[in-house]
């Protein structure tokens, strides 16, 4: 079994099967939208860094992954331009939004460690998945190759969170946490009408 099947991810909603047809018409703003998602995910990884330079694991976990995710920023730019498209402005990511209003108020520095883990590692799932979409679902043979490339990291980059969350927090609470972050995320789909400029 494929390890980025949803049942291997957790994920409790699949994506809607008209994404990738509304992303391959839309591929100049699908593009942009990723290229703005891999500087986010580097960002993220630099402030956990920041906020938990205490935490010797994680550090050492997150600092090749702030790498990576500014390498892959890059190679989206380089097929961006290779297609004479322009980057455009970062747009909202009303996704990661809805999941960030529903972390956990009033708890520990330690607490919102947990939720940031999950919520950063549910963010790496459904990108794998929606690359995973891309890399079978998209007619130009070279960008079903350029999207696999991605699918496999985000997989590794999901484990990672996870991980490191049950490092810290042990993995009968992690396994909880995850339980519940999956189901929310599964609400704010439903929230969320399928759009073909948008990663999430």
């Amino acid at each position: 079994m494929s390890t980025t099947d949803n049942s291997i991810l957790g994920l409790k909603m699949p994506t809607d099967p008209r994404w990738v047809d509304l992303a391959s018409i839309s591929l100049e703003e699908i593009l942009t939208d990723h290229a703005f998602c891999e500087q986010k995910a580097a960002t993220q990884c630099i402030s956990l860094i920041q906020r938990y330079p205490e935490k010797i694991e994680l550090v050492n976990a997150l600092s090749p992954i702030v790498t990576e995710e500014w390498g892959h920023f890059r190679m989206v730019w380089a097929e961006m331009k290779k297609r004479g498209f322009e980057l455009g402005h970062q747009r909202r990511d009303d996704y990661v939004n809805l999941l960030l209003q529903r972390e956990p108020k009033g708890i520990s520095s330690e607490e919102k460690l947990l939720h940031k883990l999950m919520i950063c590692a549910l963010i790496e799932a459904r990108s794998c998945e929606r690359f995973r979409l891309l890399s079978e679902g998209l007619e130009e043979e070279a960008l079903r190759k350029f999207y696999y490339k991605f699918m496999v990291s985000e997989a590794g980059h999901y484990r990672m969170f996870i991980d490191l969350a049950e490092k810290y927090f042990g993995e009968e609470k992690t396994r909880a946490a995850w339980k519940r972050w999956l189901e929310t995320e599964a609400e704010v789909l439903q929230l969320l009408a399928p759009r073909g400029d948008r990663m999430h």
